[in-house]
């Protein structure tokens, strides 16, 4: 099981071949392919490194990133580590460990490397936090106001089976990504998104993508395009508000009976509260979409069982809120939310697993223990926080204080890919006195870190592992051995609460086998008290995977509120749809006000840059994992990731199919291999996130390979959320005429053997 679906493959007990998808997954994705073909690259980390300065000066940031690194043995790197980590607790406590590791590190269910990381913090006495994400953090702060949980508005979507049977119109603000339909957190065994859209719309529903990106979709859905100016979705949503309003269009029954606040948006709408109507030639000067299709476009939602998906792209973004807070009033003023079919969605193609029917429990997972630790940060703030020790920050409500932290573990994750402004970033990680990396690469994270510890890859390690909301649930023995002297995360935290004396505290004494059939047999046990069988540990070990029930393959989301507002209140502090949030408004913040509206994104005042940058995921990895591998690789131009770019903008460029061209701003600037194609909206050129930073030696602003977060912006959505804004920036783009510079990201960098 990987994020991106299950592999069968031939193993001689040191690598694999002959892999491919899973044999009852109906459409398996080339990027499968990364994994075999990234385990023995050069890139490997093989042996535990310390950097060469840390270890012979001492704990300390100066010339992280620059040194070469000194490999040494387990024992060595474990006894280094166990007196560090003695020294900052003793000195700091808790409030000196950021314990970073942002999921996606391993597909399986045990060796979740956020999980191990944690738990072990949380054995020797807590660490800083983070809450939130960058996928969908700026809706996660918002949602719980409006309409409630993010986690059950996307558990409990509407099925693909009813938008089959019912959608007439789908519309889709930021795409209905094929590509992002390929992987979900924890896997997805059967890709069925390619097959539910084809079935929906051979059954009559009408796709329309309102995206700058005209292929950001199935092929299959036959999509309608409209390419509004990025950033601009917000102006749009509310000029179709206008229409509604202004043509009788909206059900205002249900906006009475189930919506809190209606009176106060519509004010602002009709331009009676700040004398500015909202209107449709209004938003056609800021969005570039012409009046009447504004218009047309409001009709036809009004006439139709009409589901509005608004996909997580659309939140990171400056006032990322506004368009999300948006989907849910059109959906509110349409009246269908609750109806088969109709209604609000928040990441139809942002995630496979978005449109599974819920099932009737999670599967079993490691547990965390609980953190002592009171300080934490929006997740986004990584950077903030280590430059800015003592800031104070604004957050939903409440005010933050960036704690002074001396050490950094992360377990999983690279903050040089999914973070901003990666200079700002590489100088915040001088901060610290010692940042830790268990990792199976030499990514640029690994690279910035002072210990440095080779991790096994899932393949190498026995786990049990179920997509989040998939119903399959598979063992997942280890197929091969570690590389190299990699060892797996349990194993390292095990060997640490030795050395500190925890007193089994972490492993409890178990090995992992052990746990495995430990966690299950408690799972078990929770399931047949509730009425569901399922085999015992060892038929299930033995088994190609067994399968958890779910409750309703016909959901509809809201459904039971749309039905009885009174007795299924949604978790919202009134119980209902709030398009103006009382709560919100008491905060005060312009950035984000107390119902949805136009704020124009900062960036097109900062920025005196003629081109939108869109850098949004890519389609031939997951992230930047395995970005050595065979898929990755064929994806590149000159060994740097393609950026694509309208043919007007490259004519006034005199820019050729497959260039090597620089994109650059006032931050920085990257390489990239050119790809003219209309597909992409005039004024706009996009390039995929994950690329591994391989910055010049003597400008960290300058990206050789192409990462664009060398040029977005390290500033929050709003006050609200503090969330990542990675989807957008303004740049230029020109002819790159010297000799091409060597990619090195992709070797290791200059090791020093020293073992004993």
């Amino acid at each position: 099981m990987t994020h991106f679906g299950v592999l069968e493959a031939k193993s001689d007990g040191k690598s694999l071949s002959a892999v491919t998808g899973w044999h009852g997954d109906p459409d398996p994705r080339q990027i499968i392919h990364n994994v075999a073909s990234s385990q023995h690259h050069p890139a490997r980390i093989k042996l535990p490194a310390i950097r060469q300065g840390w270890l012979q000066r001492g704990p300390g940031g100066s010339g992280r990133g620059d040194e070469p690194f000194v490999e040494v043995s387990w024992d060595e790197a474990l006894d280094l580590l166990s007196a560090e980590l003695r020294r900052v607790y003793d000195t700091h406590g808790s409030s000196g460990v950021y314990g970073g590791s942002y999921g996606w590190s391993s597909a399986g269910r045990f060796h979740h490397g956020q999980s191990q990381l944690h738990r072990f913090l949380n054995c020797l006495g807590g660490y800083v936090s983070a809450v939130g994400d960058y996928s969908y953090g700026t809706s996660g702060a918002l949602l719980p106001h409006v309409i409630g949980s993010v986690t059950e508005i996307m558990a409990d979507a509407t099925t693909w089976s009813v938008i089959r049977e019912h959608t007439e119109l789908f519309i889709s603000f930021g795409g209905l990504s094929e590509k992002n339909s390929a992987v979900g957190p924890g896997g997805i065994a059967r890709h069925s998104t390619r097959s539910e859209v084809e079935r929906a719309r051979e059954a009559g529903c009408h796709f329309v993508d309102i995206t700058p990106i005209r292929d950001d979709a199935f092929a299959e859905s036959g999509t309608e395009w409209i390419a509004p100016r990025p950033g601009s979705d917000a102006a749009l949503m509310l000029a179709i508000a206008y229409v509604l309003d202004a043509e009788g269009l909206a059900d205002l029954d249900f906006l009475e009976t189930h919506t809190v606040g209606y009176d106060r948006f519509i004010a602002y709408v009709r331009g009676s509260s700040d004398g500015q109507p909202k209107s449709p030639e209004w938003a056609s000067e800021i969005t570039e979409i012409s009046t009447d299709t504004i218009v047309a476009l409001a009709r036809r939602m009004a006439g139709s069982r009409t589901m509005i998906n608004v996909s997580w792209s659309m939140q990171r973004q400056d006032h990322g809120e506004q368009p999300v807070w948006l989907g849910v009033t059109l959906a509110a003023m349409l009246g269908q939310i609750g109806l088969p079919g109709g209604g609000f969605q928040h990441g139809y193609g942002s995630s496979a697993d978005v449109g599974l029917a819920k099932r009737v429990t999670s599967p079993p997972r490691f547990p965390q223990g609980t953190n002592p630790e009171k300080s934490y940060i929006p997740v986004a703030r990584i950077a903030d926080m280590l430059l800015h020790p003592g800031d104070v920050i604004p957050f939903n409500g409440r005010e933050l204080t960036f704690p002074q932290v001396d050490l950094v573990y992360w377990v999983g994750g690279n903050p040089f890919h999914h973070h901003q402004d990666l200079a700002r970033l590489r100088r915040a990680f001088q901060r610290p006195s010692t940042i830790v990396v268990h990792e199976q690469f030499w990514t640029s994270t690994a690279r910035n870190a002072d210990i440095v510890l080779p991790a096994t890859m899932t393949i190498e390690r026995d786990d049990f592992g179920a997509g989040r909301n998939d119903p399959l649930f598979f063992p997942m023995p280890a197929l091969t051995e570690p590389a190299g002297e990699a060892r797996d995360d349990y194993a390292i935290f095990g060997a640490l609460e030795e050395r500190l004396e925890l007193n089994q505290a972490f492993t409890e004494g178990r090995t992992v086998k052990q746990w495995l059939e430990h966690l299950y047999s408690e799972w078990r046990e929770r399931l047949a008290s509730r009425g569901h069988t399922v085999p015992n540990f060892e038929d299930f070990w033995n088994s190609d995977h067994i399968e958890i029930p779910v409750l309703d393959p016909g959901q509809v989301l809201h459904a039971d509120y749309r039905n009885d507002p009174v007795n299924h209140r949604l978790r919202t502090p009134s119980g209902r749809i709030e398009i103006y949030s009382e709560k919100i408004d008491s905060f005060g913040y312009e950035d984000c006000p107390g119902h949805p509206v136009w704020l124009e994104p900062r960036e097109w005042r900062d920025q005196p840059y003629p081109l939108h940058l869109i850098s949004n995921q890519p389609k031939t990895r997951l992230h930047s994992q395995l970005d050595v591998g065979a898929t990755s690789k064929q994806g590149k131009l000159h060994g740097r990731e393609p950026a694509r770019m309208n043919p007007v903008d490259a004519a006034a460029r005199e820019l050729r199919n497959g260039d090597v061209v620089r994109i650059r701003n006032d931050r920085g600037s990257c390489l990239a291999g050119l790809i003219i194609t209309d597909a992409i909206r005039p004024g706009v050129v996009q390039i995929s996130t994950g690329a591994w930073y391989d910055p010049d030696p003597s400008d960290p602003s300058f990206c050789r390979h192409g990462n664009p977060n060398v040029l977005t912006a390290d500033r929050p959505s709003s006050s609200l959320s503090q969330g990542t804004t990675a989807q957008h920036a303004l740049v230029e783009v020109e002819l790159w005429e010297r000799a091409h510079p060597p990619i090195t990201v992709d070797k290791p960098p200059k090791l020093i053997d020293n073992r004993t």
